[in-house]
């Protein structure tokens, strides 16, 4: 009997598939309604979209003097005729990653100081389920917000979308993986660091340097452009420029979405495996129950 029981026991401490899925689904559950139970997130819904990028057009047209004679060589580099939404969509796709680093990068920390991480890291279910849990509700928030983006710059900022529709969320689709990979890293990484808002700022400032959220890549030193080649942010402006505010359609672009699906197993696999890591140290250690 000692022995059945043992064994019976062991077998219902292992993490199954089907418990997997019934925790990720308890996390998404939850991480939504707590989503839901503060509606006033609608406000920087409507508001961000207009306020960040309307900081670097309102600059682009000082610089370009009165007459807008230096708009003539803002489109011989970049060869777009919109300057702002060159600059809208840069400035959107910068806000994507940085609210990925605070929301997910965040997210088992936020678990951690509610008082719930340890306990539930306890039970015997697929622990990547509350990483990947917390981070579905923030992708449908951010495609709503990327949504809403599109109509204000249009309403708002006369942007012209001459682009294909479908080639812009394909865009997006592939970027999703690389963006959402480095957010599981970080969030693995602020259990034992505890505290990252350095790291924030550092990669959202590398981002808006190397990856011309509001300038050509062209037009950087020499040393800095092979910086930008190794970053997929460099490559989600690029494509969705091309798609969203060019007719060039699916050629223009290949180039981008290749880099993007490779740059996607990538992230998404140091992502899992920096997170396997900080699982094993959290047992060595006791990190998980460290405030």
């Amino acid at each position: 009997m000692t022995v059945q029981s043992t064994t019976l026991t062991r077998s219902l401490a292992r993490p199954t598939f089907l418990s997997g899925w019934r925790a990720l689904w308890a996390v998404m559950k939850r991480e939504w309604m707590i989503f839901v139970r503060y509606p006033s997130w609608v406000i920087a819904l409507f508001i961000w979209p207009i306020i960040f990028p309307l900081s670097y057009v309102l600059t682009a047209q000082a610089l370009s003097g009165r007459d807008g004679s230096g708009m003539a060589q803002f489109q011989a580099v970049t060869g777009v005729q919109d300057y702002i939404g060159y600059i809208a969509v840069g400035t959107i796709i910068w806000m994507w990653q940085n609210v990925v680093l605070w929301n997910v990068g965040f997210a088992l920390r936020n678990e951690q100081l509610r008082g719930t991480l340890e306990s539930n890291w306890l039970s015997p279910t697929w622990r990547f389920a509350y990483l990947l849990g917390s981070s579905a509700p923030q992708l449908l928030s951010m495609l709503m917000f990327l949504t809403v983006s599109a109509i204000e710059f249009v309403l708002f900022l006369g942007v012209q979308f001459q682009g294909s529709l479908w080639l812009t969320l394909l865009t997006i689709l592939v970027a999703i993986p690389s963006v959402y990979g480095l957010g599981f890293a970080f969030a693995s990484l602020v259990i034992t660091l505890k505290e990252a808002n350095a790291f924030v700022f550092l990669v959202r400032g590398i981002v808006m340097i190397f990856c011309g959220i509001t300038f050509p890549v062209s037009i950087l030193p020499d040393w800095m452009r092979p910086v930008a080649a190794w970053l997929p942010q460099t490559y989600i402006i690029h494509a969705v420029r091309s798609a969203s505010l060019s007719s060039d359609g699916l050629p223009a672009i290949l180039g981008d979405l290749k880099a993007l699906a490779l740059f996607g197993v990538f992230w998404l696999t140091v992502g899992y495996l920096v997170f396997n890591w900080m699982e094993r140290r959290a047992r060595r250690t006791g990190a998980i129950g460290q405030y």
